[in-house]
């Protein structure tokens, strides 16, 4: 079993920065694929970011593309999704999910491929 905890949320004007955290434990974090999904209210839940357990491998969504990055560090068993440049349109609840992979470039947007998830993090952007 792999525990995630989501941490960083809050509220931010138009324009600025916010960096979430996910720390993992019960499990060797190094092996477990990353992947950040968001929730808006009435809509469904939607990829943002992943990482492969490696680091060496991430993916993002288009409307974050250039504004948001992945990363991790392995050594405090934590992954990291610095966002920059927010909107309003990125207000959310912001999730993290894991999966074990043997593939040190593995990564993927699909929901279902995660196993663990946690409880989430609100970001909200004010125009």
């Amino acid at each position: 079993q792999v525990q995630v905890a989501e941490s960083g949320g809050g509220l931010v004007q138009d324009g600025g920065s916010l960096r979430l955290s996910c720390a993992a434990s019960g499990r060797t974090f190094s092996r477990y694929a990353m992947g950040w999904f968001r929730q808006a209210p009435g809509k469904e839940r939607e990829f943002v970011a992943a990482i492969s357990w490696s680091g060496s491998s991430t993916y993002y969504a288009e409307p974050v593309k250039g504004r948001f990055t992945i990363s991790r560090d392995n050594a405090k068993n934590t992954a990291y999704l610095q966002m920059n440049s927010l909107k309003p349109e990125d207000t959310a609840v912001y999730y993290c999910a894991t999966t074990y992979s043997s593939d040190s470039a593995y990564n993927t947007a699909r929901s279902r491929a995660y196993d663990y998830w946690g409880q989430g993090t609100q970001v909200t952007v004010s125009s």
